[in-house]
């Protein structure tokens, strides 16, 4: 009996192994590609996984968080505030002189005062009845002959000769 035993044992033990031995044959040395490719493919996407963790964990314990708090506040200005009345003062009259020198039309000084209030091009259309367009090409015009690139400018030097208040 013992024998029996011993010789199934054997011989299960061979077919084991020759069917591993296929099955490795098979799977390795036919498939070789597939398995190495599957191989790399797990190894980079580990590699991925443990470096994301990695740089974003450094990331958030390196940095600070901070944290700012915007506060809006609105702040209503009167659009067109009265001149405080000072008493034996004269109205302000631009220098007449300078603006014909210049070549500058009432309608661009008197676009050039509205830029010097703060109005938007919208908005001295609006309140002249003239399109934007209008109201831009009266600013081109004065700002060329002031010899000014932007409304600051314009309007510094209208009131350096004298053309504003």
């Amino acid at each position: 009996m013992k024998r029996h035993v011993l010789i199934f044992g054997l011989v299960g033990g061979l077919l084991i192994a020759t069917l591993q031995y296929t099955e490795y044959r098979f799977v390795i040395i036919e498939h070789s590609v597939e398995v190495y490719g599957a191989l790399v493919a797990i190894l980079f996407a580990a590699f991925g996984i443990w470096l994301g963790l990695r740089i974003t964990r450094r990331r958030e314990t390196t940095n600070e968080i901070v944290r700012e708090t915007v506060v809006v506040k609105e702040v209503l200005v009167p659009a067109e505030a009265p001149a405080p009345f000072v008493p034996n003062s004269v109205p302000f009259a631009p220098n007449t002189t300078q603006q014909q020198n210049l070549g500058i039309t009432a309608r661009e000084l008197e676009i050039l005062a509205l830029v010097a209030r703060g109005l938007s091009n919208r908005e001295i259309a609006n309140q002249l009845f003239v399109s934007e367009n209008t109201v831009k090409t009266h600013c081109a015009r004065a700002f060329d002959k002031l010899g000014a690139a932007r409304r600051t400018q314009a309007v510094q030097r209208g009131k350096e000769l004298g053309l504003l208040p």
